[in-house]
């Protein structure tokens, strides 16, 4: 058990005998001298009482400690105070290099959005001209159907004018063949006509006696000439309806034209649709151009995209290792400064102090 407490002869006496022993006379040696008992602030206090009775033979030198400890704390100073302008440096960088890196990381994320919006706005017209284009197909599959239908009706139209021009060139041959016969029957008559009448005026003139035979021959004759007439009528009854039939087929001619008129502007209209065809096949030449251009600018722009998504994550990552590589930076001062100040602070503390009461 521990003693309740030491007197000043008693540390007296243990530190002789160190001193007689050749040891130092430490708080701790004295201490143990003494059995391990007693209070190391006492027994350092009765030490320096001690030494002052002694005449300060041992206070004028400074003792190996004490120097050892000035050393250590001027060694501890200059190291705090160069780890501190390292640290300070290192920081400096660090905000300095982080400030780059967020500034590098803003711009890159702003280039990303723009990037992104075109994009975006490239896909959306993308998306409008294949529509336009699918429009345009479409209409250019309807007019290629009616240009087909309006061929068809065309041909049909032409194969009915070509039958209607051959009928008609069959009715002008008979109307000719018509004309001819009633030119030739009436030369024919007015020769017969001259004929009777030189005939009879010769028998007039040399037959005076004959004139009754005559007359009947003159009968004979106007019946001859009745019969002709009555030819004649009926010739010219044909005539009239040949003319009627002429005059029909001229209307039928006529209506003819004017559905080669409208065969014509059929024509017409097809040049047209033929050449909006062109045009439209031009226009969708031009947009499958652009929808190829607008498509290379897509990858390229998404060539970007990848680019700084790349670059960013590159970003990232050096800013999270220069940030790993600052705290290990701080930890390992913290450590080399808690391991610098720990010595000084142990040798900082006289050995007499070190106990707080007697065990």
């Amino acid at each position: 058990m521990a003693r309740t407490g030491l007197y000043k002869s008693e540390i007296k006496i243990a530190r002789d005998a160190l001193l007689a022993q050749g040891k130092h006379p430490s708080v701790d040696a004295v201490r143990i001298a003494l059995g391990n008992t007693g209070s190391k602030s006492t027994i350092h206090k009765y030490l320096k009482e001690l030494e002052q009775e002694d005449g300060g033979i041992d206070a004028s030198k400074p003792s190996i400690s004490d120097a050892l400890q000035d050393l250590v704390a001027r060694l501890a100073a200059g190291l705090q105070q160069e780890a501190d302008a390292q640290i300070e440096a290192a920081q400096t960088r660090y905000d300095a290099a982080s400030a780059q890196q967020r500034a590098d990381k803003d711009a890159l994320q702003q280039a990303n959005q723009m990037l992104t919006t075109q994009l975006e706005a490239v896909r959306t017209e993308l998306l409008a001209q294949t529509a336009a284009h699918a429009r345009l197909a479409t209409q250019l599959q309807e007019e290629s159907t009616l240009r087909l239908t309006l061929d068809t009706q065309l041909t049909a139209l032409k194969e009915r004018l070509a039958e209607h021009e051959q009928h008609r060139a069959s009715l002008e041959e008979k109307h000719q063949h018509a004309r001819e016969a009633l030119e030739h029957y009436r030369a024919a008559t007015r020769d017969q006509r001259d004929q009777d009448v030189r005939r009879h005026e010769q028998q007039v003139q040399t037959l005076q006696a004959e004139i009754r035979q005559l007359r009947q021959d003159l009968i004979i004759r106007n019946e001859d000439i009745t019969r002709s007439n009555q030819e004649g009528v009926r010739m010219v009854t044909e005539l009239s309806h040949a003319r009627q039939a002429l005059l029909e087929e001229q209307t039928r001619g006529r209506a003819q034209e004017d559905q080669l008129a409208q065969l014509r502007q059929v024509e017409s209209q097809k040049q047209r649709l033929e050449q909006q065809l062109r045009e439209q096949a031009t226009a969708s030449e031009q947009l499958a151009a652009r929808h190829g251009a607008l498509e290379e600018n897509c990858r390229r722009m998404e060539a970007q995209w990848h680019q700084s998504q790349l670059a960013l994550a590159a970003a990232v990552a050096r800013s999270e290792a220069q940030e790993t590589l600052a705290a290990q930076l701080r930890e390992f001062l913290h450590h080399t400064t808690a391991h610098q100040e720990a010595p000084a602070g142990e040798q900082g503390i006289p050995d007499g102090t070190r106990g707080a009461s007697d065990s």
